[in-house]
């Protein structure tokens, strides 16, 4: 049974590798935009939320509350209004991934400790100085580690978006599960994992290199 599957596997790259590493491609470039909109979002509302503490809880519990809602649920949610497609599919992903860079940029900024204010202050520093040069370089490792975990959620949850005509590693997922092929399951999951794996790396790589 395992030779019959591994031969399976051999033969869907033989004959289908133009189409694999499309939905690769496509996997990739979808999950690495929602990424970039989501910590364009996120880490712009953490600062807005801490500039104004009055507006943090409004902040949080939006995105929370839209969090808690699956990525299937808001793609078929978004379906009636934008159609089939990569649109809704990117706007699923970016709202699934927003929480956790959202909530590590506000927790980073906090966590910058007031006498580094202070000295900040004290040497003459703007505010805006004081922002970019002191607060948010003290916060990145926070941040850092929310935007790891959203790239992970993001590469799993963007196999949801062949669902919706979006493409991806999803495409062969679904397929598998139609045609009850195993060997399918296995390409589409373990280059899902693969890729998670790879982008984590990646990050990790990033991360030791700029602090």
């Amino acid at each position: 049974m395992e030779e019959k599957i591994g031969a399976r596997i051999l033969e869907y790259f033989g004959s289908n590798m133009d189409s694999y590493l499309s939905s690769l491609l496509e996997h990739i470039i979808l999950s690495v935009l929602a990424l970039l909109l989501a910590c364009l979002i996120g880490i712009s509302f953490g600062y807005l939320a801490i500039k104004n503490n009055k507006k943090e809880r409004m902040i949080v519990t939006g995105f929370q509350v839209l969090r808690i809602i699956p990525s299937l649920a808001i793609l078929i949610l978004l379906i009636p209004i934008m159609g089939t497609g990569t649109e809704p599919a990117l706007i699923a992903l970016v709202l699934l991934a927003v929480p956790p860079v959202l909530m590590n940029t506000i927790t980073g900024l906090k966590e910058v400790p007031d006498f580094m204010l202070e000295t900040a202050s004290g040497v003459g520093m703007t505010q805006r100085q004081v922002l970019w040069n002191v607060k948010f370089p003290l916060a990145l490792p926070l941040i850092l580690t929310g935007i790891k975990t959203a790239f992970l959620e993001i590469i799993a949850s963007a196999t949801l978006a062949s669902k919706i005509g979006a493409g991806g590693l999803g495409d062969i997922i679904f397929t598998g599960l139609g045609l009850n092929r195993t060997d399918l399951l296995l390409i589409g999951g373990i280059s899902v994992a693969m890729l998670s794996v790879s982008g984590g790396l990646l990050l990790e790589v990033f991360d030791r290199v700029i602090l």
